[in-house]
């Protein structure tokens, strides 16, 4: 079985939804999950902002705006008068509903019952459409299967189980659809896999039910060696490694979501990327055995950096020291990207800022704290094994004209990280692909 994940782009229109089946085979057994319509969760957000800060009327507004865009997407998607009733019918119920949740408390809980509602539409309309033009289907929930724990992190072995049965009960059905992003809590509540959780939850279904491929499909044909928003003449990688993909996906490759390489690379499931706009482009396929060894692959970068730079004449020959550094930002649940030390001195980075001003001030009882705001994360991602010599010389001559705040070599075989301010980051994209392409 292959699962095949389709971004909000991809949805984005009823042409574009009716264009799901050039893709699509109703014969060979297939998962589709898909996105929001593009716009859709941008649009949840703000009623749900609005709703939170008290802005009834205002969010009443947003919402029959939203509904209205609905109502013209319906028209173009269904032919027959049944069909364009059932699609009036879903809408009509799922903007009345969001309508609703404004007449009570509303709480984070509410606000997370609003953002599931994209992929609920979403999935319930491309499966009217193949009811409308006689392709049988099933729509399956995402919510009667997928389930993270306590700690946020996806139960396996549980999505296996429950997804396995579902699955059993259709045995006779080749195509099941469903919705990306939306899950349950350990509490049983509507939750969701954050931002780009769509791909995250096409990877969870592959591992959880050891599928032959997951295939993502977005608008750019596979993962390129650079940002091609920025840097001239970038090329579709056709191969990378599971670690590989990892790492440029972490630091800034937005196709991908970063997470979803994981449960894919554990049960050894190979992902493939591919360009709903060009079916036919070869894409990138990221798999155990990967592409070429002895190379560098592809430069990334991200964005919303923060450095924090601890200096303290105690840290020297001092142990346990960066064990209750780590340990408060551990309590406060903020990941850390970089991180390099000296003596008496330690810099990290992050990108979950919601609790710094509370990490400093704990921080600060160790030593001094500098903050640098708005950095940026270059990611050179290759084979940095200790087999290999000159690519750090070579990644370092590149850039040599800028001024860099951080470096991290041999933490991994497979990448090179510099921080150095945002505002500096397009020349170094592009110096460095000059240099190493």
């Amino acid at each position: 079985m292959k699962i095949l994940k389709f971004g909000g782009t991809s949805v984005g229109s009823a042409q574009r939804i009716k264009g799901l089946l050039e893709i699509v085979d109703p014969q060979e057994r297939q998962i589709v999950v898909l996105s929001a319509v593009a716009g859709t969760t941008n649009a949840l957000v703000e009623i749900g902002h609005a709703f939170l800060a008290g802005k009834t009327e205002e969010a009443l507004g947003l919402v029959k705006q939203h509904k209205d865009k609905y109502e013209e997407l319906i028209k173009e998607l269904f032919t027959t008068e049944q069909g364009l009733g059932k699609g009036k019918n879903l809408i009509d119920y799922h903007f009345n509903y969001i309508a609703s949740l404004g007449n009570e408390m509303f709480t984070p809980i509410e606000e997370k019952i609003i953002l599931a509602q994209g992929e609920l539409l979403s999935t319930t309309l491309f499966h009217f459409h193949l009811e409308e033009i006689g392709v049988s289907s099933v729509l399956l929930p995402a919510l009667d299967f997928m389930k993270i724990d306590e700690d946020n992190e996806p139960m396996v072995p549980y999505i296996g189980e429950k997804l396995s049965a579902l699955l059993a009960e259709h045995s006779d059905n080749t195509l099941f659809i469903t919705q990306g992003y939306i899950c349950r809590n350990s509490f049983g509540e509507i939750d969701n896999l954050r931002r780009g959780g769509s791909d995250y939850t096409a990877s969870l279904i592959g591992a959880a039910i050891q599928a032959d491929e997951v295939q993502i499909w977005t608008d750019i044909d596979g993962m390129h060696n650079n940002d091609p928003r920025v840097v001239k003449g970038t090329q579709p990688i056709a191969n990378l490694s599971f670690d590989e993909a990892a790492e440029l996906a972490y630091f800034g490759a937005k196709i991908l979501h970063p997470q979803s390489v994981f449960p894919a690379q554990r049960y050894n499931v190979p992902v493939r990327l591919l360009n709903t706009m060009d079916s036919q482009a070869v894409g990138t396929l990221i798999s155990k055995e990967g592409g070429s060894k002895g190379q560098i692959r592809a430069i990334a970068a991200k964005d919303g950096i923060t450095a924090i730079h601890i200096h303290s004449s105690r840290m020297l020959l001092a142990y346990g020291f960066l064990r209750k550094i780590f340990e408060i930002f551990e309590r406060y649940k903020t990941p850390i990207d970089m991180i390099t030390t000296s003596e008496v001195a330690v810099s990290l980075t992050v990108d979950e800022t919601r609790n710094l001003d509370d990490i400093i001030k704990e921080v600060e009882d160790f030593g001094s704290v500098h903050i640098d705001r708005d950095q940026t994360i270059v990611c050179v991602v290759g084979d940095f094994s200790a087999n290999t010599h000159g690519y750090a010389a070579k990644v370092l001559d590149a850039i040599k004209h800028l001024p860099l705040r951080m470096i991290s070599y041999g933490g991994s075989d497979y990448n090179v990280s510099i921080l150095l301010d945002t505002s500096h980051k397009t020349e170094a994209l592009r110096s460095l692909h000059n240099r190493l392409f």
